[in-house]
Formats: structure tokens, sequence, C-alpha cells
């Protein structure tokens, strides 16, 4: 199969820097490709200075992480797309692991490894860590992090197991299941996006899948912090509009409104905890969520697959 592993940047030449030679050394019979999405810094230089091995292809605007990625893989031939976060470092031997899975089951449209965090290094990270579900309330987690809680790896998630969505930060994509999707959901900017597309390629009956055999570190925030209210605002809007197109009746309407009782609450404690900016992001998430509704249901699959939460109320876990 052949393999792309596809980095998207903007402005982040400290990035490249710091891990780009780590990817060229532990991917051997790969391409690799930087999409640049319109930096302003002097990234594209660095790369045809110091990586001319590598292949750039250049978006004309910064559309973010799902519609740089869809400009950009329009020009990216393979197989196999390994969609990889900047600030991630790669280990030796971690594209093995995912390609010998995809290999096994043709079914698989995605896999994730394992994601640590780059500075606590026997810790999972947030974006990732060994697996993505969604609960009963469409919140997503992952093995290992539920909110704010992470594991510590001793192993636990060292299998190798079908999961609801694959992290974005080193997501391994069948390039002809990512194209049968129209690729991301352009509106959903950032974050999120990857749940969106998880979903609806497990609506088309696809599997996703994690292993534990391979790992990556990542340093999480690279682009938006995690403090951000533009973080907040993206999240929240965007899960609505996810939860909007792929549940199926009438888990729906049900699931909907209990979020907007609980957004409300959100709003207050986000308030408190981290002040106004925050409070307002949660209001403007609902606004923007319902001037997209007629977009949305024009998008809402034909298939939603009943049994789609893998857990119980994890919301009220958080808040006690």
């Amino acid at each position: 199969m052949k393999t792309a592993i596809v980095i998207l940047n903007w402005n982040g030449k400290n990035w490249l820097e710091k891990f780009l030679p780590n990817v060229t050394e532990y991917s051997e019979h790969s391409e690799i490709y930087v999409i640049d999405n319109a930096s302003t810094d002097d990234s594209v230089d660095y790369l045809l200075h110091h990586f001319p091995e590598v292949r750039i292809v250049m978006n004309r605007e910064n559309k973010g992480f799902a519609g740089g990625y869809n400009e950009g893989l329009k020009n990216i031939t393979a197989d196999i797309y390994c969609l990889l976060n900047s600030d991630v470092e790669v280990t030796e031997n971690w594209l093995d692991p995912i390609l010998n899975l995809f290999e096994k089951d043709q079914n698989i449209a995605a896999i994730q490894p394992k994601v640590l965090d780059y500075n606590r290094r026997n810790l999972f990270e947030f974006a990732g860590a060994g697996g993505g579900f969604i609960d009963n309330l469409g919140y997503p987690y992952c093995r290992g992090r539920v909110f704010e809680n992470i594991e510590e790896d001793k192993g636990q998630y060292n299998d190798e197991t079908e999961i609801f969505w694959a992290s974005g930060c080193c997501l391994f994509l069948r390039s002809a299941d990512f194209w049968a999707q129209n690729g991301f959901d352009e509106r959903f900017f950032a974050h999120q996006e990857e749940i969106d597309l998880c979903w609806r390629l497990k609506n088309s009956g696809k599997k996703m899948f994690y292993t534990g055999k391979s790992t990556v570190y990542h340093v999480g925030g690279g682009t938006l912090n995690k403090q951000s209210p533009t973080k907040t605002f993206l999240n929240i809007r965007n899960n609505l509009t996810m939860l909007l197109k792929n549940l199926p009746f009438p888990k729906l309407i049900w699931i909907l409104f209990l979020r907007l009782v609980l957004d409300a609450a959100a709003a207050v404690y986000f308030g408190i905890k981290m002040g106004f900016p925050h409070f307002w992001a949660v209001l403007r998430a609902h606004f923007s969520f319902y001037t997209q509704i007629p977009g949305t249901l024009k998008l809402r699959g034909k298939n939603q697959i009943r049994d789609y939460c893998q857990s119980k109320w994890l919301i009220f876990r958080h808040f006690l």
C-alpha cells in the first residue's frame, strides 16, 4: 500500500524543526508531505533548504484543519493517508502495526496508535489516548482520558481493538474511504471534525481501530491553546452539529434537549472557573449551531447506527 505521511502546517516552523527529523528517520518507504495552510512565517523556506525530500503542497488560504486537509489532500495520491500533527514525535517502527491492520481487514477505514504526552511521557495525552468513544450524552472521551482525568500508561491499552473514533493528531485513513465521505466537514474548521468523519464512516459500515503496538508522543495545543475561548466555542458548536448529523431518531431529540440544559450549566461553570470569555463562547457556540441547522439537516446520512455509545453518564462524574 502506498502511504503518505501528511503534516498540516500553519506558522509552525518551530514544530517542524523539532519533530520533522524524527518523522523522516522513522518513515521509510513512505512519502512525506507538508501541506502549508498559508503560513506567514518562513516555514516553507525552512523546508526547501533543510528537507528537499519532503514534498510541499501550498494552500492559498488558512481553512483550518478540516478545509486545509481537504484542499491539500486533493494533490496527494496514496492508498493510505497519515494525517499527522506537526507537534507529534513518532517512534521507531511506528508504521508497521498500523499497515498490518489495514492489510488484515479491508473494512477498517481508520486507525490510530497509542497517544502519550510528550512532556509527561508516562501519561496518556488528551487528544486520542487509547482510542476514542462517545458517551450516552454525545460527549467524546478516550480510554486513558475522561474529561481532564488522565491515566498513567501501565500497558493497560496495549491491545488492538475496534473503537468509535480515531484521533486527528495521528489519523491513518484509507484514501478511498476518506473521499467516499467527501472528506471533513469544512464548517467545523477545527476540533471534532475527525470524530464526525469516523461517525459517518461507521454509519456506512466501516470500522475504526486502535493499536497499542504503535506509539506516538503528542505535545498538544500547538496551534490553539487548551485555555482558549475559541477552543471552547469550536468544541461545543462542532459537537452539537455532529450529533444533529449522525444521531438516530428519537435519541437525537432528547439528547439535544438535555445538552441545552447541560450546556447552560457548563456556561456558568466555565464563566466562574475560566472567566467571562468562556461563558460567552458557550452562548456563541449555540447561536452558531442554530444558524447551521438547515445545512446540517441536508448532510444527515441515510443510515444512523443505533448502538453508538460505549459508556454511561460521564458528565456527572466530571462535575461531582
